[in-house]
């Protein structure tokens, strides 16, 4: 167990949390969640002892052992990554080096076996002759081809040595799982595997995720940095999530007698309940539900953008676009080859790949950015396109522009009072309108692009990764504004709620074709007859 006793939390006069006192128990899953800035991550790094509270304690169970998801892997450089792996589990990791070491000795000694002795007996317990073993498979299930375990971590790449922190993490059962945005630069497959070993995991693990399918699937509670207050809710993000919007919209209804209010919140703890039963972990799930009490929940203080592109300068034709034999090669690498498709109005497709540099590569093209390709494209007469890249850096040159300067550029009306409105849509106001567009935060800068994609009224909209660097508010969001928006739209993301809600189509890419159904992104993930292409197709690329 982890008990928070009167914890407080201040930077000069700024206060994060104030007198925070609640425990977290074994066998639960506990979604950090707040407004950028709320303190999640510093919350987590009070619990491992990184950073000390201002008042109060930390208080953890005797033995127990804490994993934490480490940002930073320089330090495992001239490590390799099996070895890497092992040492999430420091006392294991000890034994066996301190057992290498006696057994390494030319003058061996009748202590030396006996102190051999005892520490083959605590490795025998800690299940320690499997470890290599239980490293291996970790890394397996999250990418990391056998062929690389040997390696330093030095010599593999980034995405891949966030996966062996990781692993790292992971590794050994921890009696608290301390994770940091655990899905940054993990592919859809892979976030489903954690997803399901997490679900089913029997400790502490308290999580920092954007990824609101993630946090659905894993966490059977909610703790809310709010109003400098940290408190736990029963239930999954999108339980949270609508019950706050629900109390947010009956605290409006002044009207309304308490009783209505009463009977219209059990009615949809009820309807949560049942749909939870339907769950992977059902019985755990509606357990918690069944649980939770009125007096508990309250609206939340987060404020939402609003995200509303259906303001379009004319609705398109119903050709949007014809795609011929299209293909990219790359320093000698073949991204995709041979994609052929057309598109019709109000069709919405995500666009996938296991290789980031093919979708990259795929819209620059179709956003007439990139000129060395095969094959042909052709946008209907009627369309007009807005194009939001996952790097925006191009957008934001090194000048002295102010944000209200940066989004006049992209108005017909130059007005001052109806750009900051724009900005205003977006969550910036005041003097924030006036800030210098080199100094925004990457989360800010997603902020200024989707505001100039709602300001060009396209009706064709391509994004790719729109969620980088967004805020649970914003991708909530911008997820309703693209179900909501009546025109067509490409886009690639790692946010499976965005996927699932607003594909209609899925289109991936590989380099020996092209995949095309026209389902929902679940069922596409879930379908056998995909499955078998998928293998039919990559296998060609190996042979």
């Amino acid at each position: 167990m982890i008990s928070i006793n009167n914890l407080s939390l201040r930077y000069g006069k700024r206060i994060l949390f104030e007198d925070v006192n609640i425990k977290f128990t074994e066998g639960n899953c506990y979604g950090i969640i707040g407004a950028n800035g709320a303190g999640k991550s510093t919350f987590l790094k009070i619990i491992s002892g990184e950073i000390d509270p201002t008042t109060g304690r930390v208080d953890i169970s005797k033995g127990s052992r804490m994993s934490v998801l480490k940002q930073h892997h320089h330090e495992y450089n001239e490590v390799t990554v099996l070895d890497t792996v092992i040492r999430g589990n420091t006392v294991l990791y000890d034994i066996m080096k301190e057992k290498d070491t006696l057994y390494a000795k030319e003058d061996f000694t009748e202590e030396d076996g006996i102190k051999a002795g005892e520490l083959e007996g605590l490795f025998a317990e800690m299940d320690g002759w499997n470890a290599e073993s239980d490293a291996a498979t970790l890394l397996s299930n999250l990418g990391i081809k056998e062929e690389f375990h040997s390696k330093l971590v030095k010599n593999i790449d980034g995405n891949q040595r966030v996966r062996v922190m990781l692993a790292q993490a992971l590794f050994g059962h921890p009696d608290i799982l301390l994770l940091d945005e655990p899905t940054n630069d993990l592919d859809l497959e892979t976030i489903i595997w954690l997803e399901n070993f997490l679900a089913d995991y029997d400790k502490i693990v308290l999580v920092v995720s954007h990824d609101r399918h993630f946090l659905d699937t894993v966490c059977t509670h909610v703790a809310d940095i709010d109003f400098g207050k940290i408190n736990i809710y029963t239930g999954n993000y999108t339980f949270w999530y609508e019950s706050s919007q629900l109390l947010l919209k009956q605290r409006g209804d002044q009207n309304k007698k308490a009783e209505d209010k009463i009977a219209e919140l059990k009615e949809f703890i009820a309807r949560f309940s049942a749909n939870a039963s339907k769950s992977k972990q059902a019985t755990s799930r509606k357990k918690a539900l069944d649980k939770i009490k009125l007096d508990e929940m309250r609206p939340s203080n987060r404020k939402y953008p609003a995200i509303l592109f259906n303001n379009q300068v004319r609705e398109a034709g119903d050709q949007i676009i014809e795609v011929k034999n299209l293909s990219k090669t790359f320093h000698g690498e073949v991204l995709f080859k041979d994609v052929s498709f057309d598109l019709k109005r109000g069709q919405k497709v995500a666009v996938m790949s296991s290789n980031s540099l093919a979708t990259r590569a795929f819209y620059s093209i179709l956003a007439g950015e990139d000129k060395e390709f095969d094959g042909m494209f052709k946008w209907g007469v009627t369309t007009t396109t807005t194009y939001l890249p996952s790097d925006n850096s191009a957008y934001f040159p090194n000048n002295d522009n102010t944000l209200v300067d940066w989004l006049r550029q992209y108005s017909e009306e130059k007005d001052e009072t109806f750009i900051r409105g724009f900005l205003g849509r977006m969550l910036f106001t005041g003097e924030e309108t006036l800030k210098k567009s080199t100094v925004l935060s990457g989360g800010e800068k997603v902020r200024c692009m989707l505001s100039r994609m709602m300001m060009l009224k396209g009706n064709v909209l391509l994004m790719d990764e729109p969620t980088n660097h967004l805020d649970l508010e914003s991708i909530t969001a911008l997820n309703n504004g693209m179900k909501d928006f009546r025109g067509t739209i490409l886009f690639t993301t790692r946010d499976h709620e965005l996927a699932n809600t607003v594909a209609t189509r899925v289109l991936e890419l590989t380099p020996s074709g092209l995949i095309d159904r026209e389902m929902s992104f679940d069922e596409y993930m879930t379908n056998d007859r995909v499955k078998a292409q998928k293998l039919e197709m990559y296998g060609a690329v190996m042979a």
